[in-house]
């Protein structure tokens, strides 16, 4: 074999392995689990309700099957948002804790990011709550404004509802609902919200006798992103998901940790 072949067929392998190279590179990455970060940055200091190591401990755990999952309560910017994939936040604190310092509230700043955050790709998951459990909507939801929806203080008791096959992403699911606000969508908005689950008033509350009629969670599609809104923080708990309930209620029968999940991959781009 000549030079001139040797150097040609040297030449054919080296560009063969480069090519194969980003080809890996593609594969390994679509291969990685999605990260979803959750966030306690509007939680107050001291607050233990919805903590990653108690009450939300088994679902955090259950959605590493998916995700690998971060936790933590730094502020939300483009740093610290950097490769995340969905972010979660529940029940957005109104009030310090005790002696803790007063939590922040979503500020103008917050806002800028995390829209900039959404449109270009993220997903974020907001889940609201019922009165008496130091909640915050107001500044909350000038950034919810952003993406069509709103939480608005009309609530709805506890109640197991079966979703309509119809629904988008859950459709078909059960629902052990623990009690929560309510969200009101901007029809003509830009990011085009859509209710998830409407209250079936015909499915009659278990925990007491509020059942309005409304939207108990939503979606929209602002920019590149996705956003979910719950309206309950209470259906992922431990005793929750376990059947055994809160307070006096408890609905054994239930697709909890499905819907959880179903819905943080739609916010992370993942179905």
């Amino acid at each position: 074999m000549n030079s001139k072949k040797v150097s040609t067929y040297s030449l054919n392998i080296l560009m063969a392995a480069l090519l194969l190279v980003p080809l890996n590179v593609v594969v390994h990455a679509a291969d990685e689990k999605p990260i979803l970060l959750y966030s306690r940055y509007f939680n107050a200091q001291g607050e233990n309700r919805y903590t990653a190591d108690g009450t939300f401990k088994d679902i955090l755990k259950l959605l590493e099957d998916k995700f690998v999952v971060r936790v933590n309560a730094e502020s939300l910017n483009a740093q610290t948002l950097q490769g995340v994939a969905v972010v979660l936040i529940a029940n957005p604190s109104d009030k310090a804790f005790g002696d803790n310092p007063a939590p922040p509230h979503c500020s103008a700043e917050d806002v800028i990011n995390l829209v900039n955050y959404v449109e270009g790709g993220g997903g974020f998951i907001v889940m609201g709550n019922q009165e008496k459990h130091n909640y915050e909507t107001k500044d909350m939801n000038v950034l919810l404004e952003k993406f069509g929806m709103q939480f608005v203080d009309k609530y709805t008791d506890a109640k197991q509802l079966i979703i309509p096959e119809s629904a988008p992403i859950i459709g078909g699911k059960k629902w052990a609902y623990y009690t929560g606000n309510q969200i009101v969508l901007q029809t003509e908005h830009k990011a085009n919200p859509q209710p998830i689950v409407v209250n079936d008033l015909a499915q009659k509350a278990l925990g007491g006798p509020r059942d309005e009629p409304g939207v108990l969670m939503s979606m929209s599609t602002p920019g590149k992103g996705h956003v979910v809104l719950v309206t309950d923080s209470g259906w992922v708990i431990t005793s929750a998901l376990s059947g055994k309930g809160i307070g006096k209620v408890a609905i054994t029968e239930h697709d909890n940790v499905e819907i959880c999940t179903q819905i943080c991959l739609w916010a992370a781009g993942k179905r």
